[in-house]
């Protein structure tokens, strides 16, 4: 067996990954697949020369694909429709009067006015509709597909509501028009695609917490190591030090490598891998990692572990790892869902 990983673009939500790794589980020779929606890549193991560089396309929601300025723009848009039109529905059942609602005419402007309202949510948040209905043509469907099903099934109710309460003003039957303007869905629908739009925003905004945190742990590390070979200092990328090498660290720089104090002394800001607030002293024999902060003296470090074997570089695997891994519940609450939708 081989291990690889690849990148995946256009993902957006949990059900995105799910489709993803069903894509990939289905081609030839593939053993195991685990997608992280956080890190957007994919960690694949398969068996050598039975898998083709062909890629095979998933069907993925777009529905979240934009920033979160973007995200945050569409929902207070959404809020601002979506309150008058709530009420507007609400406001009769509370027993509350609105002027000419008995009358017929009355109705069909009160039916008409939540059309108008809803309108423009559904222009908003459109993109569920394109992405829950292709989805679902491809036969695999996501929570989009679900939103795009119950919304629009509320939308077409009350776009037929509309043309029996207009077909009952036209033949002068009142019964037909009350009758009719107790199928309004408007409402539902676009508290529907607004609260979806809430969940979407407050999901994108855990998402890149999270991603800023593997971000700043893999900024801790230079990229770059003063090497000391023959008593002359060369600056190098940090991946090419190996096991064995002399490092030298200078006040302020940030130790690329594990590795033990060959010579000098300082005292060294571990904070970032231990949570200790307190400096560290280093002397020669003594352990420096990866990611520490030299405060004092100059260090000579003889490298120990290097590239992704630092300690650093196993803390940022740890919470890739973690964060892109499910528990037993959550693998079962996608089957269901997937059921349910």
């Amino acid at each position: 067996m081989k291990k690889c990983e690849l990148s995946v673009d256009g993902m957006t939500c949990s059900a995105c990954a799910v489709h993803v790794e069903d894509a990939v589980k289905k081609v030839k020779g593939v053993r195991s697949v685990q997608v992280n929606l956080l890190t957007r890549k994919a960690k694949i193991t398969y068996v050598p020369g039975t898998v083709s560089t062909g890629g095979k396309k998933a069907p993925v929601s777009e529905a979240a694909a934009d920033s979160d300025s973007a995200a945050r723009n569409r929902l207070i848009a959404s809020v601002v429709f979506a309150v008058p039109l709530f009420l507007l529905a609400m406001i009769p059942m509370l027993g509350v009067p609105l002027p000419g609602i008995h009358k017929p005419t009355g109705i069909f402007a009160y039916a008409f006015t939540q059309f108008l309202l809803l309108l423009p949510i559904l222009f908003l948040n459109r993109s569920y509709f394109i992405a829950g209905f292709r989805t679902l043509l491809h036969g695999t469907p996501v929570m989009d597909s679900l939103i795009a099903v119950g919304a629009g099934a509320a939308v077409l109710s009350g776009v037929a509501a509309l043309y029996g309460i207009g077909y009952g003003l036209g033949i002068g039957d009142t019964e037909i028009v009350h009758r009719f303007s107790m199928r309004l869905y408007f409402e539902s629908a676009g508290m529907i695609l607004t609260l979806v739009s809430l969940g979407k925003y407050l999901e994108k905004r855990a998402q890149r917490k999270t991603s800023s945190v593997i971000e700043k742990l893999v900024n801790l590390a230079p990229k770059t190591v003063i090497l000391l070979r023959d008593g002359k200092e060369e600056t190098v990328p940090a991946e090419n030090a190996a096991v064995g090498d002399l490092i030298l660290l200078r006040p302020g720089d940030t130790a690329a490598v594990d590795g033990t104090v060959a010579e000098g002394y300082s005292s060294v800001d571990e904070s970032a891998l231990t949570g200790e607030s307190l400096p560290a002293e280093k002397k020669a024999g003594d352990t420096v990692m990866a990611g520490s902060v030299n405060l004092g003296g100059v260090l000579k470090i003889r490298t120990t572990q290097a590239g992704n074997e630092t300690a650093l570089a196993r803390i940022i695997a740890l919470v890739e790892e973690a964060s892109g891994s499910k528990a037993p519940i959550a693998r079962l609450a996608d089957k269901i869902s997937r059921v349910f939708v």
